[in-house]
């Protein structure tokens, strides 16, 4: 059942539109400040090749141009940006207004993937690096069972409980958060919701078939742990705290059981 409900779920994900990728440079730079570095660089291979006083002229010349150039585009991307705030601040748009607000206090923040091992050595290496947050965040969460402790059955008259009806299912998906970051099974919440009648019945049968089997599926005990740090040392792993990030499919089921 998990497995139909994956693959529906991927071939309606392939018809999405795909994720702009993020950009390497600024949000201002254009085709025309591109061809101005290219003639700049052009500009000091010549006066490299040739110190004249002409080529020199012309080396300045240009460099003064790219810069009052770069000046402009800058001005007019934060008087555009300044435009939107003002503008998501008249008409309530809280989100939009206060991810505005944070890119302008966050500015340039160089990134940094070197951790330190236990030893206190800085590792380089991509893979080194993968193995300590493994291994740091396996000795974190995962707890050691003890082998003394008895497991008791407990047995409670419960009452009768219907299974779940496909309106609860649904109301359990209409309360997803949106605008997440995608999880392990890289489906997004706006899927689930906009998945229509045939997604919802896939997903209503899934939840009957976990209900009478009081079993999860192994691909929901997995998650994608991203440290975030806090502060000081970032070169530490203990100064970040770990997100997991669940399956998007079980993140509804809690809320359906809250519901009830």
């Amino acid at each position: 059942m998990l497995i139909k409900l994956g693959k529906l779920l991927e071939g309606i994900s392939k018809c999405l539109p795909k994720r702009h990728e993020p950009k390497k440079h600024e949000p201002w730079f254009d085709e025309g400040c591109s061809k101005l570095l290219d003639q700049r660089k052009q500009a000091k291979l010549q006066w490299l090749q040739d110190p004249s006083k002409i080529n020199c002229d012309n080396l300045n010349n240009i460099r003064r141009e790219t810069s009052r150039h770069f000046r402009n585009k800058k001005r007019e991307y934060l008087k555009d940006k300044i435009d939107d705030l003002a503008m998501n601040n008249n008409n309530k748009n809280i989100r939009d207004l206060y991810r505005g607000i944070n890119d302008f206090k966050r500015g340039y923040q160089p990134s940094s993937n070197l951790v330190k091992d236990e030893n206190g050595d800085l590792l380089a290496d991509s893979h080194n690096i993968l193995n300590r947050w493994r291994n740091y965040y396996s000795q974190l969460l995962n707890v050691r069972r003890v082998s003394d402790v008895r497991q008791t059955e407990i047995h409670t008259a419960e009452p009768l409980i219907p299974d779940p009806s496909p309106f609860e299912v649904e109301s359990a998906i209409a309360k997803l958060k949106l605008y997440k970051s995608l999880r392990s099974d890289q489906i997004p919440a706006e899927l689930m919701q906009e998945g229509g009648e045939i997604l919802r019945s896939k997903i209503h049968n899934l939840i009957t078939s976990i209900w009478h089997k009081e079993k999860l599926p192994d691909q929901w005990k997995e998650s994608i742990v991203i440290p975030v740090h806090n502060k000081g040392d970032k070169t530490d792993c203990s100064n970040y705290r770990g997100i997991s990030l669940l399956s998007t499919s079980y993140k509804f089921y809690p809320i359906f059981f809250s519901q009830g």
